[in-house]
């Protein structure tokens, strides 16, 4: 029996944030929290700022996770939303370095393609996805928890996981899609 790990994914924003953690042991994962943090109460950018570095910290503590993976924003035509992203995202890769975790980033397309298999699905695509692999019972309101949980996801499977290694030996590992992983192992589909 291998030693339990576990990631805290987040997908960093200034108005939603959304967050995720993960623990995987031996060949199954469990999803121990899943939620976002409303920052558009907060007075102004940097106590946003401050917000995300004191919930991310809170995180740290409480579920001491093993690993941090965060999305990396995306580039758009907005410059000023880029820098308030990407100030976010350096809020909790700070938060996790003093923390001396190890931090990953994916870039939204990775981490899609990773869970869908196509780097351009919608963000319900990704989050129907996941609540059918991790038999979840309902999907969170808001997006943000499932691209969090999608960015930790993505990151076990990229990491080299025992659930991916064991994905790998199983036959699958040279599934380029979901549809041609499912061909692959048929005995993977579980039928409702």
């Amino acid at each position: 029996m291998s030693k339990p790990l576990k990631i805290l994914g987040i997908d960093p924003g200034t108005t939603v944030l959304g967050y995720s953690v993960i623990e995987l042991k031996d060949k199954n994962i469990q999803l121990l929290s899943l939620g976002v943090v409303q920052l558009n109460k907060c007075a102004g950018h940097y106590n946003k700022l401050k917000r995300i570095f004191e919930k991310t910290t809170f995180l740290l503590e409480h579920y001491l996770p093993d690993e941090v993976a965060v999305e990396a924003p995306f580039y758009g035509n907005n410059v000023q939303s880029m820098l308030k992203l990407g100030r976010a995202q350096g809020v909790v890769i700070t938060a996790a370095m003093l923390k001396n975790l190890p931090v990953t980033e994916y870039s939204p397309r990775k981490i899609k393609q990773s869970i869908t298999g196509n780097g351009n699905s919608s963000k319900e695509q990704v989050s129907a996805m996941l609540q059918k692999m991790l038999h979840l019972d309902a999907v969170p309101r808001y997006f943000d928890a499932t691209d969090a949980l999608a960015v930790a996801f993505c990151h076990q499977l990229q990491m080299g996981s025992p659930l991916a290694k064991a994905r790998k030996t199983s036959g699958g590992g040279n599934a380029k899609d979901w549809k041609s992983f499912l061909q692959e192992n048929p005995d993977r589909l579980k039928k409702l």
